[in-house]
């Protein structure tokens, strides 16, 4: 049986670029260097056929710790609820008004990146709680 080692999570979008440029806002990632040979991706996208400009784009944890996110073009857009979502860990290791106050400077932090707060849940007296978000283009993802 063999093992999985890496992890990437790919997102259908209207414009890759710019949301994956969202993502590593919120994430602390980073875009990869271009192609070799190539300054800068605005150089090699210009090589490709104009309907592949602007396909894909991609965002990477700078410490190749985290999974590589991969961003589509897509033709349709977003219908219904995602199916997978990712977490944002603003709250670990906190507890009660502390956690809270962490996850409510962090949707701040994304709502001035172009974010948009959905909901905010409670679920317990251990304060549980869970900020769902939508990024730039209306994807669902949760601080918690």
């Amino acid at each position: 049986m063999g093992s999985v080692r890496q992890v990437q999570i790919t997102f259908d979008c209207a414009e890759p670029e710019r949301v994956a440029r969202f993502w590593c806002e919120v994430l602390g990632y980073v875009v990869p260097p271009p192609p070799e040979g190539f300054a800068s991706w605005g150089d090699y996208e210009r090589t490709l056929p104009p309907e592949r400009r602007g396909a894909s784009f991609v965002a990477q944890d700078p410490d190749g710790a985290g999974p590589r996110l991969y961003f589509q073009r897509v033709p349709e857009g977003k219908v219904v609820k995602n199916r997978v979502h990712l977490d944002v860990r603003a709250g670990t290791g906190l507890v009660g008004a502390e956690r809270l106050a962490a996850l409510e400077a962090e949707q701040d932090r994304l709502i001035a990146l172009g974010a948009t707060h959905f909901q905010t849940q409670y679920a317990d007296e251990e304060n549980e709680s869970c900020i769902t978000m939508l990024d730039v283009e209306g994807n669902e993802f949760c601080l918690d």
